[in-house]
């Protein structure tokens, strides 16, 4: 059985810890603020060979997501305004709505996906949907597709 190349979107708490002092190493090389891997490895807590292992594998989300447009679902409330609220939070992380798509409601409850353009000029995709996820009402966000 032949095994390709797969990508998988997955949520910050649920990566092994040396994965995350991975990204935050390349961070600190990217900000001048280390010289070497050496250097940046010793910081945050891993061995050189670990950095090695994976800086090709992991990178924050919203690094790679400029140009792109995400596909995201939802189960909410269905509320009034709720949605409206949902929608300014893009609107605020200045990303711009393609399709918004939304079920008829059962017992109170709608499934929703909207698709996103991100742009030069949006700001951090993973907060974004974090501020979403937080929002009163929302069960869960989802990222569906990223292209």
């Amino acid at each position: 059985m032949t095994q390709s190349t797969g990508y998988f979107v997955v949520k910050q708490k649920a990566l092994p810890e040396v994965l995350l002092k991975v990204v935050e190493a390349k961070r600190l090389l990217e900000s001048e603020k280390v010289l070497t891997v050496q250097e940046a490895a010793d910081q945050v807590g891993i061995s050189r060979s670990s950095f090695y292992k994976y800086k090709d594998d992991i990178f924050p989300f919203h690094d790679n997501a400029q140009g792109t447009t995400i596909t995201l679902t939802f189960q909410m409330d269905d509320e009034p305004g709720l949605l409206s609220d949902v929608l300014k939070i893009v609107a605020e992380f200045r990303a711009n709505i393609l399709t918004i798509h939304q079920s008829i409601p059962i017992n109170g409850v709608a499934s929703l996906s909207i698709s996103v353009q991100i742009l030069k000029t949006t700001l951090d995709v993973s907060e974004m949907i974090e501020a979403m996820e937080t929002q009163k009402g929302v069960h869960y966000v989802k990222i569906l597709a990223k292209e």
